[in-house]
């Protein structure tokens, strides 16, 4: 007779109860057989892995992702398993994985190096991942300015016509018929921030009842950024579907500050019914494409909420020596001014990523702090320049700066944000807790010397402190090493 259990990890923390307790869990063929206090678990097993002194987690769920092709083109995902990331959701802000062809003109730019065959639709997207599986679990979201862009064929223009917008339904349903857990958008980006909201609502209605959701990146994270909550709130309420709001921020000098009322507004939204929550990322800059800020004036004229000096350049293909400086620095440089300086690098390279200094710590505390958030690294996989230090260490820095050192919530808060939290909203039935009969997605850490180590100056680098990363109950994080193994599944919505 065989052992009884694939793995026993022994004598770990448990850190998902309120009171933080000492115990042993057995798995057995991906998932969770038991969990008892320490001795409780008995019977041989394959592996025993000794977990003293290291803090027992289900796997953290990246709910904010930009890996849509990185899955593929980087199936390690090793940027996000060292750091303890199990599960990913993609498809957001509006870049959505289908149809191909416009997926990839609006992503491949800001993607690292390499070419990626085609698929037929959301449901080849995920059968290519079935039969070619990353090494975490993927969730996928239908990307509306993908849609946009696909039926439409002026797509700058506000209005669909009836043609247009029954062909972007035809693109939608199918999605959600191939297992999308929800739409997204990105109200900022070509084309999405052509749309109205009156088409953004008919195709969220299209949603309702399913248990699919509206993630949003809003139209305004700035001055604008209470009316933005507004519009996501009112699409959520006028459609019947729940709403996450991604990256919950206020972007700029001038809006610092504004996120007490943004998260008054989400509290008055749950108090009428609305399933309304957000993530955020535990930084004080972003990061996007160099075009989109552009766009919305946000440096050298404009809004005037950020100045050439805010702005600095991640990756630019082809131009390296540009990648690390700002806006400000290239300006002279180039001998230019700062708007013209921008339009110089896209003209250059279209596909410019830049990272934004561009909001304030105490609001990151607040919006963290407040029971609505979650958390997602929305992480832009460009490699080969110099990705914001997000893509590699969200994770480690909520549990190592926020929560360790500065006592933000206790470390079973922080992990619920990660896991349970994040596991319901997007409904995860089988993640996101330890429990058994759920999916042995598992992460070990080390409490007291978690950490994220990337700088914006030098990224690249897995955090300190993640010992043991599990997927689908396979060990793919071994004392802090990639073992190579793929167990990844694709997580479709819930029937």
């Amino acid at each position: 007779m065989g052992a009884p259990y694939d793995l026993v990890v022994r004598d770990a923390m448990v850190a998902t109860a309120a009171d933080t307790m000492r115990c042993d869990i057995g798995i057995r063929g991906g998932r969770i057989a038991a969990l008892g206090s320490v001795g409780a678990v008995r019977g041989g097993a394959k592996r025993m892995l000794d977990a003293k002194g290291l803090a027992l987690a289900p796997g953290f769920i990246d709910v904010h992702t930009h890996d849509d092709f990185a899955v593929l083109k980087h199936p390690d995902m090793a940027f996000k398993l060292l750091g303890g990331v199990t599960s990913c959701v993609i498809g957001n802000c509006g870049f959505g994985p289908a149809p191909f062809r416009e997926a990839w003109q609006m992503a491949a730019g800001f993607q690292s190096a390499g070419e990626v065959s085609g698929w037929e639709g959301h449901r080849g997207y995920l059968e290519r991942l079935e039969h070619d599986p990353p090494s975490v679990n993927v969730a996928m979201l239908i990307g509306h300015g993908t849609v946009r862009l696909a039926a439409m064929a002026a797509p700058q223009n506000p209005a669909p016509s009836a043609a247009e917008l029954a062909k972007m339904k035809a693109i939608v349903e199918e999605g959600l018929e191939a297992g999308a857990i929800g739409m997204s958008t990105g109200l900022v980006y070509e084309p999405g921030r052509n749309a109205a909201t009156d088409e953004i609502v008919e195709l969220a209605r299209l949603m309702a009842g399913s248990g699919a959701l509206y993630a949003t990146h809003m139209r305004d994270e700035s001055l604008g950024l209470l009316a933005s909550i507004d519009e996501a709130v009112a699409i959520g309420e006028r459609a019947g579907v729940p709403v996450q709001i991604s990256h919950h921020k206020a972007s700029g000098r001038r809006a610092w500050g504004m996120v007490s009322q943004s998260l008054a507004r989400i509290d008055a939204a749950q108090r009428r019914g609305l399933d309304v929550h957000a993530d955020q990322y535990p930084y004080t800059a972003g990061s996007t494409i160099l075009s989109a800020v552009v766009a919305d004036g946000r440096f050298g004229g404009g809004l005037g909420t950020l100045t050439a000096d805010d702005v600095v350049i991640a990756s630019a293909k082809g131009h390296p020596d540009w990648e690390g400086k700002s806006i400000a620095a290239l300006a002279r440089e180039m001998n230019l001014a700062p708007l013209a300086t921008a339009q110089r690098i896209l003209a250059a390279a279209p596909g410019t990523t830049a990272v934004l200094h561009a909001m304030n710590e105490d609001d990151v505390r607040t919006v963290m702090k407040h029971p609505s958030t979650m958390i997602g690294s929305d992480g832009i996989p460009a490699l080969d320049g110099r990705p914001h230090p997000r893509l590699y260490g969200t994770f480690a820095r909520v549990l190592g700066r926020y929560c360790r050192d500065l006592g933000l919530f206790s470390m079973e808060e922080a992990v619920y944000r990660m896991t349970g939290f994040p596991a319901a909203k997007f409904g995860f039935r089988d993640r996101g807790l330890l429990r058994a009969g759920f999916a042995a997605d598992l992460v070990l850490f080390d409490p007291k010397t978690v950490i994220d180590v990337g700088s914006y100056e030098d990224p690249k680098h897995p955090p300190k402190g993640i010992a043991h990363v599990f997927v689908n109950g396979v060990p793919v994080v071994d004392s802090a090493k990639h073992t190579g193994a793929r167990p990844g599944r694709v997580l479709r919505r819930a029937r």
